[in-house]
């Protein structure tokens, strides 16, 4: 039967709100948005970090969440997309990705969600969902979005490239990728932009000092140069990109640092670990980092946790098709930033919840006292992002009213004023059949995750991957999405490796 087992199976890919106090998940279930507590009890930076990766651990084990002690869920938001990215090169080469590449959430967020958008600068959060072929069982979505911009509105940016030149960038696809992608960027970023290069291998070299717009042929002669030799010293390009940034800083500008690697470091520190400190020094004097994956063999975590420690995110790309799009579309509309330290809460109603799970996010998991620390690390959004978090529930037999309340908190990029907007969604608002009667993008999200928990831990809440894909082949011809059309193609090359 398709979805047999789904919200037992959903536990797979979880991880909801593993750090919440007793007393909070016991809080009565608002109608607004919840109010500003009395001064939260505070944890020293350690005990929080040991709550995230505690969390992080328990992903895939017992991760569903009883409301009578766990009512409240909260997350920092996250827009990383590398891992749908590098996943999918995998599988079009002929290869399973490795399970712990798969972070469902950032497949979700690769995918368009046409959520409306807020008309000011903070967000619009959207609640909906639908029940499941199982008796008492519901998906719910929570869907976060920014207003877009285009280019003529974003004030200028400082970009600070930090480019691989080592050995392993020399295959076809690494470093004549980057590059072509960076001469296309510079004719499309504004005069009043500037630009820095660095490369490295064994060390770090500045190719080009902070360097205005106006000079572009300094710019081009400097990428040209790119050439590659030697080892892989990452930390190295990372910490002199950052000093480079930092010397030209401009606080009425954009300013970030964009990491252009495979993330196969050998050289100085190769853990992400041994360099997060420094680069969270950085990140707290509003320079982001960016991270774009390239290559058939990628250091997938050490991109990935510098892009989460620098207040940024991080991306794959594959093809020059790709990293165009990239750089000349996405990256120019997305330079600035609409919310700082950005985090998710959602609260379950236990007189109608019984449980649920959070799809991924596992190592973005908050305790419910840090979504009001303002001092505690979230997600950095820019213009027209979205962000959605899906969550199985098991709902109690006959019980109506409202489900569940998701409020969203951020930072103003400029002056750190913190606001907060949410949504309610009641059980009379679910869709009666998530393929019959749910909106096409819900349906779509429910394929992607599952599909990923299927190639991470070979179960797909309860369906296989004929199932799977013959859900993708219909939605795509709903959706007359190309990224649709190539979910199903995906799964039908899954099917033929596995």
């Amino acid at each position: 039967m398709v979805g047999v087992g789904l919200v037992a199976l959903l536990g797979l890919a979880a991880c909801g709100g593993s750090g919440e106090s007793t007393s909070s998940a016991r809080a009565p279930m608002a109608t607004a948005a919840p109010r500003q507590p009395a001064a939260p009890q505070q944890e020293d930076a350690g005990s929080g970090e040991a709550a995230r990766a505690e969390a992080s651990a328990s992903a895939g084990q017992d991760s569903e969440k009883d409301t009578t002690t766990a009512q409240i869920s909260t997350f920092a938001l996250d827009v990383d997309t590398a891992s749908y990215g590098y996943a999918r090169r995998t599988l079009q080469e002929g290869r399973w990705p490795a399970p712990g590449e798969i972070r469902p959430e950032e497949w979700v967020n690769a995918f368009r969600q046409d959520y409306a958008q807020p008309s000011g600068d903070g967000f619009a959060v959207h609640v909906d969902g639908a029940k499941l072929p199982q008796r008492d069982e519901a998906v719910l979505r929570v869907g976060l979005q920014t207003r877009a911009s285009d280019s003529a509105e974003r004030r200028p940016a400082n970009l600070t490239f930090v480019v691989d030149v080592s050995g392993s960038m020399a295959e076809a696809g690494r470093l004549d990728l980057v590059k072509a992608a960076l001469l296309k960027l510079l004719d499309q970023l504004a005069p009043g932009d500037q630009v820095s290069i660095v490369s490295f291998s064994d060390d770090a070299e500045v190719l080009a000092s902070m360097t205005p717009l106006t000079a572009r042929q300094e710019l081009r002669a400097a990428v040209e140069r790119l050439s590659i030799s030697g080892g892989t010293n990452l930390e190295a390009g990372v910490l002199t990109g950052y000093q480079e940034a930092s010397k030209a800083f401009r606080p009425a500008a954009t300013n970030r640092v964009i990491l252009l690697s495979d993330g196969l470091a050998n050289q100085g520190a190769t853990q992400w670990q041994a360099i997060s400190d420094r680069v969270k020094e950085q990140a707290a004097k509003q320079l982001t980092l960016l991270t774009v994956g390239v290559g058939r063999d990628y250091g997938d975590e050490l991109m990935e946790r510098l892009a989460d420690t620098g207040d940024g995110m991080a991306v794959y790309v594959s093809s020059e098709e790709e990293a165009t799009k990239l750089f000349t579309t996405q990256l120019p509309a997305t330079l600035d930033l609409r919310a700082r330290d950005a985090k998710a809460q959602v609260v379950f109603n236990p007189s109608v919840v019984e449980s649920y799970r959070l799809i991924g996010y596992e190592n973005r998991a908050l305790t419910t006292e840090e979504f009001r620390d303002d001092s505690r690390d979230g997600g950095e959004i820019g213009p027209g992002h979205s962000v959605t978090a899906l969550y199985a529930l098991k709902l109690k037999p006959g019980a109506e009213g409202q489900l569940a309340q998701a409020t969203v908190r951020w930072q103003d990029p400029d002056t750190r004023a913190a606001s907060e907007t949410g949504a309610t969604l009641g059980s009379g608002d679910l869709a009666a059949s998530i393929w019959s009667q749910a909106s096409v993008r819900l349906q779509v999200d429910v394929v992607v995750a599952a599909f990923a928990v299927y190639l991470r831990d070979r179960e797909a809440f309860g369906m296989d991957l004929g199932t799977l894909g013959e859900h993708a082949e219909r939605l795509a011809g709903t959706s007359e999405d190309p990224m649709v059309s190539e979910l199903a193609t995906l799964i039908d090359r899954a099917g033929a490796i596995g």
